[in-house]
């Protein structure tokens, strides 16, 4: 693993580490993108633990911190999908300089709201996308929340402090600010998953409290080259580490089956 030089297109410089192929030949690269009020680790270190799984299989991996996670420059009340979506163009375009193989992405949660809205130009050049527990609906996630973890954190009671404060803090720990919540109002990340044609395998949690199961299962019924594993039991995260290993294992599982011949650096 070593940290990499990356700066979104606007400027902001992102925290990244690559790590490389074990063998001296690569099979392909694999871009994570993690979730909302995290980092480049995801939750638990996930990632961390994926990309060295992946690493060991003749993979190259990059993570990154969106803006205003992590030590990426930015704050957090200047989060926007507008902005993730600029961070992931610039490390999709470190991938294309830096890495060899056909590029897979894996998503976790909000993660999948700007790798979603960027199919239509990503599609061309991605070999096979993973995501999990994906954010399909912003309406009823964040705006209009349906769920325990929504409603606790911006229901009816937290809409009166979002506009008299221009943020609300998400479990107390991090800052989302108005012009976020604008935004969830506009993007359909759903519509543009269904509209692309990438292979994808969902990794879902049945007992999720912040993000629909149901959306996303009816997704995967729906649309053709798509995968579901249920995590049985699981909440948002992958709950336990047994359920962690589970979600990492059927990813590698998945992206060594995707990309089944090795080629040369």
């Amino acid at each position: 693993m070593e940290p990499v030089e990356l700066v979104s297109v606007d400027g902001v410089a992102l925290d990244a580490v690559v790590h490389r192929a074990a063998a001296p030949t690569v099979r392909g690269s694999v871009l994570l993108v993690h979730g909302i009020t995290v980092d480049l680790d995801e939750g638990g270190g996930m990632f961390v633990r994926l990309a060295d799984r992946l690493a060991g299989l003749s993979f190259d991996v990059v993570r990154f911190s969106f803006r205003g996670h992590g030590n990426s420059g930015g704050t957090e009340r200047g989060v926007t999908i507008a902005g993730e979506r600029l961070d992931l163009h610039a490390a999709v375009e470190l991938m294309h300089e830096r890495c060899v193989g056909p590029l897979s992405i894996v998503a976790a949660s909000f993660g999948a709201v700007s790798t979603a809205l960027s199919l239509p130009w990503l599609e061309e050049g991605l070999h096979s996308l993973v995501l999990w527990n994906p954010v399909f609906d912003l309406r009823h996630t964040f705006l209009e929340p349906e769920l325990p973890w929504g409603v606790d954190n911006f229901g009816h009671s937290r809409k009166n402090l979002l506009q008299s404060k221009g943020f609300l803090s998400v479990d107390g720990e991090f800052d989302l600010g108005q012009v976020l919540f604008d935004e969830f109002g506009v993007y359909n990340p759903l519509g543009a998953f269904l509209a692309s044609h990438v292979p994808t395998l969902i990794v879902h949690g049945d007992q999720d409290a912040a993000v629909s199961y149901p959306i996303a299962a009816e997704a995967a019924r729906k649309r053709p080259g798509t995968r579901l594993h249920t995590v049985v039991g699981s909440d948002h995260g992958f709950d336990s580490r047994e359920r962690e290993d589970e979600a990492i294992t059927v990813t590698v599982d998945w992206l060594v089956e995707q990309s089944p011949v090795v080629s040369g650096t």
